[in-house]
């Protein structure tokens, strides 16, 4: 073989090295931009969800499932068009999607798409006793997976500030609706206050609450000076009026 030979063998080979490079990149961007286009859709609709339900940080995660059939499609010169064809009824759940190029005839595939959504959720800083209100010192943000939150979740401090807990909640433990309830406004054994007005007049004195209640509740009370007991209305913390 003589130089001029070697040289068109050796020219020809990088040509087709460099055919072989473009073509893994376009391939390679082919399946990057479906996975960014994936991406896109199942943010858009998280994001509609997020405003929806008032959602505070959200974080994102995703688990894209590709044809092998995606390696062998060219990059779209367009915008791809997604379309749902499962019937996931929320967006936080699996969703099988058509990926279609426009005015490209058989550039076509179907995927699916997954996303995790971490949210900062409120744990208790430490144990947190029955009948317990809950005061901002007991509690913490920390993120979690939402789609595992299955007996539900606090995203925010200040809806579970004012609370009572309704059992007993470990230190670290994620704080969940089933957990709480309305603090009582009046407690047993604590003392009230009696108020009473006529035609105008108003009077008030201390008392003992012989109950629980929360406003609206009708509760027996003990007058601290006469020591009579009488049934009251729970008017807000601490204070009640006389329901004669």
């Amino acid at each position: 073989m003589d130089k001029r030979s070697g040289k068109a063998v050796s020219a020809w080979f990088v040509a087709a090295l460099l055919m072989l490079a473009g073509a893994t990149q376009a391939h390679g961007d082919a399946t990057a931009q479906v996975q960014q286009a994936l991406e896109n859709h199942v943010r858009a609709m998280l994001e509609r969800q997020a405003e929806r339900q008032g959602w505070q940080s959200m974080q994102l995660r995703y688990e894209t499932n590709l044809p092998a059939s995606t390696a062998n499609l060219p990059p779209c010169a367009n915008v791809l068009q997604i379309r749902a064809t499962g019937d996931a009824p929320s967006a936080m759940e699996r969703q099988q999607l058509q990926i279609n190029c426009p005015d490209t005839p058989g550039w076509s595939l179907n995927a699916t798409a997954q996303a995790h959504v971490f949210l900062p959720a409120v744990h208790a800083e430490g144990i947190i006793d029955r009948g317990q209100t809950i005061r901002p010192g007991d509690i913490r943000l920390e993120r979690i997976n939402i789609a595992k939150a299955r007996r539900g979740y606090y995203n925010r401090l200040d809806e579970v500030i004012g609370m009572a807990a309704k059992r007993r909640i470990r230190a670290g433990q994620t704080i969940t609706p089933s957990l709480l309830e309305q603090a009582m406004a009046v407690k047993r054994g604590e003392p009230v206050k009696i108020v009473a007005s006529n035609d105008g007049i108003e009077a008030s004195a201390s008392g003992e609450a012989l109950g629980d209640g929360q406003p609206g509740d009708v509760i027996r009370v003990r007058n601290t000076r006469s020591g009579k007991v009488i049934d009251a209305k729970v008017i807000e913390e601490g204070v009640v009026t006389s329901t004669f």
